[in-house]
C-alpha cells in the first residue's frame, strides 16, 4: 500500500514539475503569433511570415544541435542548461523590442536556437520509467494546451494591459518566470529510474558518436519513414499553430480570444486519454505496436474531418477539434513515448533524446520549407486552403508510413529472436 502511494505522489509530482516547465516555456516562444503585425512588409514579403521563419529556423538549428548536445547530456548539466537557455530566449524578445524592424529579426532568430533543446532536457527526467507513459502524456500535452493559453495570455497583454505588438513577447515571457523557477526546482528534485524501471524499460545512458552511428545503420530504414512523416507532421502541425489565428479569422472566429484555448483544452484531454492507455502494456514490443495503431487512427482522423468538412458536413469548430485530435495523436508520440518504447523493445543501448532530435532537426527543417513553399510557391491560395490540402498529404502518408513501419518492425523482432534461440544452441 505504501509502494502505491509513493508511485502515485511520484507520478503527480513529477508530471505537474515537467508539464510546468515546459508550459511556462511556451511563453516565451508562441505569445508573438498572435499578434498580426498588419501591414508590415520586408521586401515584399510579409513581417509575420519572416519573424515565424526566423525563429522556426533558430529552432531547426537548435534541434541539429541538439542531437548530440542531448544524446550526450549528463544529469548534473540539466537544470544549468534549462534556465540559461530560457535566459537566452527572453533576452532576446527584449531585444527585439527594442531593435527597430527590419533589424529586429535576427533576434527572433536567436529566440528559437535555445528554446529547440527545452523539450530534449525535460524528457531526459522522464524517459526509461515504468511510468514514462504517463509521464510523457502529461508532458506532451502541455504543448497542446499551452500554446494556446499562452496566444490568450499575448492577447491579453496587447489589448488590456495595452503593450505593443513588439513588447508583447517579452512582457508575456516576464509573467511566466517566477512559476518557471518553482517547477524547475520541482523537475530537479525526481529521484532516479529505480532498478524496477531499468528492468522494464533498460538504462538510458549518454551516447558516444559511434553509438549513434550504430543504431542508425541497424535500423536506416524505419528510421529514414518515420523522419519524412515526422517531418511533414511537424510542418503540419507548425503551419495550425503559427496561423491560428488567420485560420480561425477565416472560419468566422475573428476577435474570439478563448477559441485558441478552448479547441485546443478539447484536444489535449481526448489525447491525453487514448495515449494514456499505452502504460497498461507491459511488453514493450505490443505498446510499439499499440502507438502504431494511433498513428493509422490520426491519419484517418485528419482526413476523413477534412473531407466532411469541405462538403459541409461538420462544423469549422468541429473540423478543428477533430484534425486536431488526428494531429496530436500522430505528433505527440513522436515526441517521447515511440522511442522510448522502441528503445526498451530492441533493447537500444542509448536514450530516446537521440531519436527525438532527429526527427525533430528535419521536422523543423520542413517546417520551413513549407512556409517558403506558402509565400513564394502558393502566394495567391488562402491560408484555409493550403492547410486543407496539406490535411489530405498527411493523411496518405501517415498511412503508408504506418502499415511499412509496422512490417519492418514485425519482421525484425522475428530475425533477432531466431538468431537467440540460434545463439543458444551453437
Amino acid at each position: 500500500m505504501k509502494s502505491k502511494k509513493s508511485d502515485i505522489l511520484f507520478v503527480l509530482n513529477a508530471s505537474l514539475a515537467s508539464f510546468g516547465v515546459y508550459f511556462c516555456m511556451y511563453a516565451f516562444r508562441k505569445p508573438f503569433s498572435v499578434a498580426t503585425f498588419e501591414g508590415l512588409e520586408v521586401f515584399h514579403i510579409d513581417y509575420k511570415i519572416l519573424l515565424i521563419i526566423a525563429q522556426v529556423v533558430g529552432y531547426a538549428i537548435s534541434k541539429f544541435i541538439g542531437i548530440k548536445i542531448i544524446s550526450e547530456l549528463k544529469a548534473s548539466q540539466r537544470l544549468f542548461y534549462l534556465l540559461g537557455l530560457i535566459g537566452i530566449a527572453e533576452i532576446a524578445l527584449v531585444l527585439f523590442a527594442l531593435v527597430p524592424k527590419p533589424y529586429n529579426i535576427f533576434f527572433m532568430f536567436l529566440n528559437g536556437v535555445p528554446l529547440g533543446m527545452i523539450w530534449g532536457i525535460v524528457f531526459s527526467y522522464l524517459e526509461g520509467r515504468k511510468f514514462t507513459e504517463i509521464l510523457g502524456v502529461a508532458l506532451s500535452t502541455s504543448f497542446i494546451v499551452s500554446s494556446g493559453v499562452v496566444k490568450s495570455a499575448g492577447f491579453y497583454v496587447m489589448n488590456s494591459l495595452h503593450f505593443s505588438e513588439f513588447w508583447m513577447p517579452a512582457i508575456t515571457g516576464l509573467l511566466f518566470i517566477g512559476p518557471l523557477l518553482f517547477f524547475s526546482w520541482m523537475l530537479e528534485r525526481i529521484p532516479k529510474p529505480s532498478p524496477e524501471d531499468i528492468v522494464l524499460r533498460s538504462e538510458r545512458i549518454p551516447m558516444s558518436n559511434k553509438d549513434r552511428k550504430k543504431v542508425l545503420l541497424q535500423f536506416s530504414f524505419p528510421i529514414t519513414i518515420w523522419v519524412l512523416f515526422y517531418t511533414y507532421l511537424t510542418a503540419f502541425r507548425d503551419f495550425r499553430d503559427n496561423f491560428a489565428r488567420e485560420l480561425w479569422d477565416s472560419l468566422g472566429y475573428k476577435d474570439d480570444m478563448g477559441v485558441y484555448t478552448s479547441s485546443e483544452i478539447i484536444v489535449a484531454c481526448i489525447v491525453l486519454l487514448v495515449l494514456g492507455a499505452a502504460f497498461y502494456f507491459r511488453d514493450n514490443m505490443k505498446a510499439l505496436f499499440f502507438y502504431h495503431t494511433l498513428l493509422l487512427l490520426g491519419s484517418i482522423a485528419i482526413g476523413f474531418s477534412t473531407y466532411l468538412f469541405h462538403n459541409q458536413a461538420i462544423s469549422p469548430f468541429s473540423w478543428m477539434v477533430v484534425s486536431g485530435f488526428g494531429l496530436y495523436i500522430c505528433y505527440v508520440p513522436f515526441n517521447c513515448l515511440f522511442f522510448d518504447r522502441f528503445i526498451a523493445a530492441f533493447k537500444i543501448k542509448g536514450n530516446a533524446g537521440f531519436f527525438i532530435y532527429i526527427a525533430d532537426a528535419f521536422g523543423y527543417l520542413g517546417s520551413v520549407t513549407v512556409l517558403l513553399y506558402k509565400n513564394f510557391g502558393q502566394s495567391n491560395v488562402s491560408w484555409l486552403d493550403f492547410f486543407m490540402s496539406s490535411a489530405y498529404l498527411i493523411a496518405v502518408m501517415g498511412i503508408a508510413v504506418t502499415v511499412s513501419s509496422m512490417v519492418y518492425l514485425n519482421n525484425k523482432k522475428k530475425k533477432i529472436k531466431k538468431q537467440n534461440i540460434n545463439y543458444q544452441f551453437v
